[in-house]
């Protein structure tokens, strides 16, 4: 009998570490199913958060695009002085400075004094004439000087003596090239030079409702035989007495005046002086 007990508490313990086990074992799997749950839920707010972030970039990417691109303003730091024709500095812009142009573009040498001035990073203005324009070959040069970083000025259709002509006839000549002028670079001219510096009260009214700074020149040369060579005209324009600060330099579509153009810019450099970039130039101060 004592020995039947004995065998019946056995089996009863052996019965509750069984129990235990797996009462251990439901515990276990449990607490890793909810370890598992919780891990699932920070992955899914990861993700969820992941996402919101890639949402985020994807508007601002698109808002950036969206942006309207605005260039830089150029900042005007010279004014017209008519007194010599030439420009003061605006504020603290140098005054040792000249302005470099060009009139009767596009004849026969235009384009290489472009590029000789592109090759020295000079600015300049090339004044044209309609005259010079009248066909798809001769437009392209002027397009092709505007897109190396030139302003185009207006210099009249036909080069005409403007005191000499009714005021319809100076209307055409300086509005007819500003319409062609625009027809091929995509923009109005700002300046406007007349020819032999011969203006009348109507063209300076005109010239002004068009938007235009009009100007004559400081000094030029070489339309004169004793400069219609590289040497001579070089020479004049680097040393003449005339040479200032802000002197406006009226030079011409000429062979003798494209040989001597890099010369004449490295003296004016040599004697301190920079190009002042016509973008610069504050029109609406005159």
């Amino acid at each position: 009998m004592r020995k039947a007990i004995q065998i019946l508490s056995v089996l009863v313990l052996v019965l509750l570490a069984a129990c235990s086990t797996d009462a251990n074992s439901n515990a276990e799997e449990t607490a890793e199913n909810k370890d598992k749950e919780v891990a699932t839920e920070e992955d899914a707010k990861q993700t969820e958060g992941n996402e919101v972030e890639e949402d985020k970039d994807e508007k601002n990417e698109e808002a950036k695009e969206d942006e309207p691109v605005v260039e830089e303003e150029v900042v005007k730091k010279y004014k017209l002085n008519t007194a010599f024709w030439g420009f003061e500095p605006i504020n603290d812009a140098p005054s040792e400075a000249v302005l470099l142009t060009i009139d009767d573009a596009p004849d026969k040498h235009a384009l290489d004094m472009a590029k000789t001035l592109k090759e020295l990073e000079a600015p300049a203005i090339f004044f044209v004439n309609g005259h010079f324009m009248d066909t798809e070959e001769e437009k392209a040069i002027v397009k092709e000087i505007h897109e190396m970083g030139f302003e185009i000025g207006n210099h009249t259709m036909s080069h005409a003596d403007l005191k000499s002509l009714s005021e319809e006839k100076q209307r055409e000549e300086i509005v007819k090239l500003s319409d062609m002028i625009e027809e091929v670079i995509g923009e109005r001219p700002t300046f406007f030079r007349a020819p032999f510096g011969s203006n009348t009260d109507f063209s300076k009214a005109l010239v002004k409702e068009e938007g235009m700074l009009l100007m004559n020149w400081t000094y030029g040369y070489d339309w004169n035989k004793e400069y219609q060579n590289k040497e001579g005209i070089t020479d004049i324009m680097v040393n003449t007495p005339l040479l200032q600060d802000g002197a406006n330099l009226l030079m011409h579509d000429r062979e003798w005046t494209a040989a001597g153009l890099a010369d004449i810019v490295k003296g004016l450099r040599d004697k301190g002086y920079s190009m002042i970039d016509p973008e610069t130039i504050d029109i609406e101060l005159n």
